[in-house]
Parts: structure tokens; sequence; C-alpha cells
């Protein structure tokens, strides 16, 4: 009857144990594989942590136990609201609420926090059947309300790296900041044709970039042009290795966590306006009823003419605003394919019965 698997503990007190064989597994949606742990039965294990479970009895809504044996802490630091008791004690009120239990600071160990701060408190000694975890505090990020502070819990809750290795960092800046003519050789050259990337104004790595051209046939040659990242990336890499445990990059509204260095996010692998960038290109001819009667794959090359946003491009096709298109007349043509393309994908995904999107 033990379990051994991760447990996810309730803001009401409770937790349940995902058992490793079958995390997140439902067998049915009445059934739950999760075994139910009532908070007298936590023992001092907190949330993320890696332990064993004993099932001590089967209900209707599934296995219920208790925890037996904490095996590996998940967290060793905990972002929370630096406070002082009436006795002038510290302690820090976790964010996550799943995080059931306050943190001690002892005397000397709050750094420079002040009541109200938000930090980040390194868990020292973890708790007891008789006390709670203690901890020192190693990062003072300020008040909630302050610029940027918001953005900080997020990536010390999550855990997410905000500062790339040497190594990696290094590995980037070697690559340099320009594409070398033997890195050209044997691709397929797109320069001359025209082309735009098409994101958000506050974007700052451009990923994908767009080609289009009318056919005598009357069909569209569509372009599609990745960046080619695994040109610069090699497997075993320093940057391979930093990307594997990243495995993604994170977005907020002010600024971006990237899996790779600057170097190259916003560098090299960013198709920047007037500038060559290597690519992987998917070249599709569009039949008048959206079909895609013919692709080719290329190793390419391109220099995108323009920086484009959806609001400018919206403007153009949309709200025929002078400005904007005077701004870009050299480039309407091409957005005015773009949106003849799109009324034909449309329609053939109505056709297909396919969801739209666009309901209010």
């Amino acid at each position: 009857d033990l379990t051994v698997g991760r447990l996810q503990t309730n803001p009401g007190g409770f937790g349940f144990v995902v058992p490793e064989h079958a995390a997140g597994v439902r067998t049915d949606r009445s059934v739950r594989t999760d075994i139910y742990v009532a908070a007298g039965n936590l023992m001092e294990a907190m949330h993320g942590d890696r332990v064993v479970a004993r099932v001590e009895r089967q209900t209707a809504r599934g296995p219920e136990g208790r925890v037996i044996r904490i095996l590996q802490r998940s967290n060793a630091t905990v972002v929370g609201r630096f406070e002082m008791d009436a006795a002038g004690l510290g302690y820090v009120v976790p964010f996550d609420r799943r995080v059931l239990t306050d943190i001690h600071v002892p005397t000397g160990e709050a750094s420079s926090a002040e009541p109200g701060d938000m930090v980040v408190v390194e868990i020292t000694r973890w708790p007891t059947a008789t006390r709670g975890p203690i901890g020192r505090v190693v990062e003072v990020m300020g008040r909630l309300d302050e610029p940027g502070v918001d953005i900080q819990i997020i990536i010390r809750k999550h855990n997410i790296p905000d500062a790339h290795a040497e190594e990696a960092v290094d590995e980037a800046r070697r690559l340099g900041s320009a594409v070398r003519e033997r890195d050209i050789a044997g691709r397929t050259d797109f320069r001359r044709v025209t082309t735009v990337t098409i994101d958000g104004e506050h974007a700052r790595d451009f990923d994908d970039a767009i080609t289009i051209e009318r056919l005598p046939n009357g069909h569209c040659w569509l372009g599609v042009h990745i960046a080619d990242v695994s040109h610069y990336v090699r497997e075993g890499s320093a940057l391979d290795e930093a990307a594997y445990e990243r495995g993604t990059s994170v977005y907020f509204p002010e600024r971006a966590v990237h899996m790779f260095p600057e170097e190259l996010a916003t560098g090299l692998c960013s198709l920047n306006p007037h500038v060559d960038r290597l690519v992987q290109s998917c070249l599709m001819e569009v039949d008048r009823r959206g079909t895609v009667v013919r692709y080719e794959i290329h190793d390419g090359v391109i220099n995108s003419d323009a920086r484009m946003t959806y609001t400018d491009v919206n403007a153009i096709l949309t709200e025929r605003d002078a400005d904007t298109t005077a701004r870009h007349v050299g480039l309407v043509p091409m957005f005015e394919l773009m949106g003849e393309l799109f009324e034909v994908l449309l329609a053939r995904r109505r056709r297909r019965g396919s969801i739209d999107f666009d309901l209010p």
C-alpha cells in the first residue's frame, strides 16, 4: 500500500499525492487515482515534495492515506512577504498559498528586509512535528506595488533561470553578430524577395517571416521562413544544454526571459530587418480553394524588408488608414495579397467545419 509521488497541497490545508507511475492520469472521470491526504496526515511535507504515502482506505471518491516519509524536498527557497510580529520576531508569509506554513526568520537573518517587503527566503531548517520551517532572507525584491516586483515574484516563484551560464553567453558571443559568407554557401538565396516579419509592438525577437507572390496560374506562392536556430546551436553544446534546462522562453508584458542569451535570441536568431539571417523555409503553392498543391523545403537566407506590427497591417488592410498606408506604400500590394489568401484559407476552414476562433 505504499506509493511514491509528488505532494500537491491545497490552500485549504489538505493535499494529494500524485503517483509517479501515473502522474496526472485519470482512468475515469469519477475515479481519482491521486491519494487524498488530510491536513493531519501530511506529516512535515510541503508542497512539491517527493514523498512516500501509505494508502489507508479506499472510498467512493478514491484512495485516502498519509505521508510516512519525505524522500526529496522540492524548493529550498520560497517567495513571500516579510513581516514582524508584536514581539519583533520576523517571518515570511508565502506568496504561493499552497505553501501552508509561514517561515520563521531568526534575528539577524532578515538582510535589509522591512515589514511588507517581498523577499526570497532560503529554508535553513525544514519543519518538524514541533516547529515550522526556519530560513534566512537571501533577496529583497521590494514592495509589491513597486514597478517590476510582480515580475520578479513570478520568476522566483517558478524558479525561472533569470541569468544565463557564462559558458552559454561566451559561446553565443563567439558566434558574432552577423551572418558569415561561409554560412550562406549552399543555401537558397531569398534576399531579393520582398520579406516582412509581423509581430506585436513590444516584441524584441522575430522568429518567422513571410514572402508571398502571385503565380502566372493565379495561385499564391507563400513562403514561411523560420529562424534557423539549429545552425548555431549544436547538440551537446553549452547553448544546447542551457536551452534544454529552460525548455522555453517566458514572455512578460514588459520583458522576456529568453531560452538563449540575448546575443542569439535578439541577434543572430532574430529575423531583424535589413540584415542577412539564416532560415528554414517552406514555400507552398496554394490554389484558389486554399489547398496546398505543391511545396518545397529549403535551407535559406533572407534579408527582411520591414519589421511590421499587427496594428499597422490591420490599419492598412482593415481600417484603410492613409498615413500608415503611405508609410508602407511599397509593401501594400503584398499585404493585400495576404488578405486575399487569408479569405481563401478562412473559407476552406469553414468548409471543413473547423472552430471559428474569431467568435465574440
